[in-house]
């Protein structure tokens, strides 16, 4: 499925508000990590301590990314598939594709 022929029937649903906003703090450190590396860039750093940090945001937007994978499978997809939407196995399929 190309992204222009995405379906609309998704959106990022969490039960508990909480759970949103802690999704929101994660991404606000990420974002708080890639201005501190080009902080580092900017100080001519040492490239291994500026290599971590890069490395260490990757772990912190991969885990993320996990969570909201393993969230879309169980409550989206899920749903979608229980009322006999079996599209909703391309897109998985397409999101794994992607996501390698």
């Amino acid at each position: 499925m190309k992204s222009n022929e995405r379906k609309k029937y998704h959106k990022l649903k969490f039960e508990d508000t909480l759970e949103k906003k802690k999704i929101v703090k994660r991404l606000a450190i990420i974002e708080g990590q890639m201005r501190g590396i080009a902080s580092m860039v900017e100080e001519d750093r040492y490239c291994t301590d500026i290599l971590i940090q890069i490395t260490s945001s990757e772990k912190a937007l991969r885990s993320l990314s996990n969570y909201l994978l393993e969230h879309h499978l169980r409550t989206c997809i899920t749903e979608e598939i229980q009322k006999g939407n079996l599209d909703a196995i391309d897109e998985i399929v397409t999101i794994i594709k992607r996501y390698k």
